[in-house]
């Protein structure tokens, strides 16, 4: 299955500003017609499930960038957008799917589980009730928070993707969790094997770790699983299009992916249109 590439970094390499703490959450309401067309560029490169502009969306993202209040119209409104491209560009069956994070401001209210939970259920069923297909969990790195979405995600009834992230720690060589330098890799996700999710994805981790990623999934879970790597590096609030791989380049790194059980292939971060169409027309 060909899933799309990224949003946010497409919105920005399109001339979208980032906002410092929303990243590209408010884009849905300043810019509607460019991730409308994202969208629809990804369908038409051959993506069989779309990703809302939703992954920083959740009130524990929103409120502490100012945006309180619009919460409930940039859900709605980032997932109408996405079925308006997938109903008038797609020729074939494309999902569409809510995205959440559980990125948190450390200093705020939000880290305390029962405001991250509470925030969570409200955007499942903010996506679910507008329509999407699948919830997608993105760059799920802590344990409990990550059990937490995947809980909120589960009770709205509809499949859900866990997004794992991974990466070498530059000291020990270990692969821990992208943003957790000290948790080992293999022992979060054995440790979210069981939260319920239908698929897990490799996603938001360097082309160089993810087949390490694959690995150690592999090792806990024995059900569906993907991979949507990242190319470049971020300096917030901008992506940095540094040595972004080539789409014919990352045709072959995916063909190990597919060999080592990877059955979903896409792009995050850095990886747009062009390296989707590149997927799509090696794998079809």
């Amino acid at each position: 299955m060909i899933i799309d590439g990224a949003m946010g970094t497409e919105l920005q390499a399109r001339g979208v500003p980032m906002h410092e703490k929303a990243w590209s959450g408010a884009a849905v309401l300043s810019h509607p017609q460019i991730v409308e067309a994202i969208h629809a560029d990804y369908v038409l490169a051959g993506a069989e499930v779309i990703i809302t502009n939703t992954f920083s969306c959740g009130r524990h993202v929103l409120e502490p960038a100012g945006l309180a209040d619009e919460v409930a119209a940039i859900n709605r409104r980032a997932v109408a957008l996405a079925r308006q491209a997938r109903d008038r560009s797609a020729q074939g069956p494309v999902a569409v799917a809510g995205s959440m994070c559980e990125w948190v401001d450390p200093k705020g209210k939000w880290t305390e589980p029962t405001h991250f939970s509470a925030s969570c259920r409200e955007q499942a069923d903010l996506l679910a009730e507008a329509g999407v297909d699948i919830i997608a969990l993105e760059m799920c790195s802590d344990p409990q928070r990550s059990r937490l979405a995947a809980e909120a995600a589960l009770a709205t009834g509809l499949p859900v993707w866990l997004g794992v992230s991974c990466r070498r720690d530059g000291e020990t060589g270990r692969l821990v969790s992208f943003d957790l330098p000290h948790a080992d890799f293999d022992a979060f996700v054995h440790a979210l094997a069981d939260c319920g999710a239908g698929v897990i994805n490799v996603m938001h981790s360097t082309i160089d770790d993810t087949p390490a990623g694959i690995a150690a999934v592999r090792q806990s879970w024995t059900g569906p699983m993907g991979a949507y790597p990242e190319s470049g590096h971020f300096t917030v609030p901008n992506w940095q299009f540094v040595d972004i791989i080539a789409p014919d380049d990352l045709v072959r790194e995916a063909q190990g992916w597919v060999a080592s059980g990877a059955q979903i292939l896409g792009g995050c971060c850095g990886l747009g249109v062009a390296h989707i169409r590149a997927l799509k027309a090696a794998f079809a």
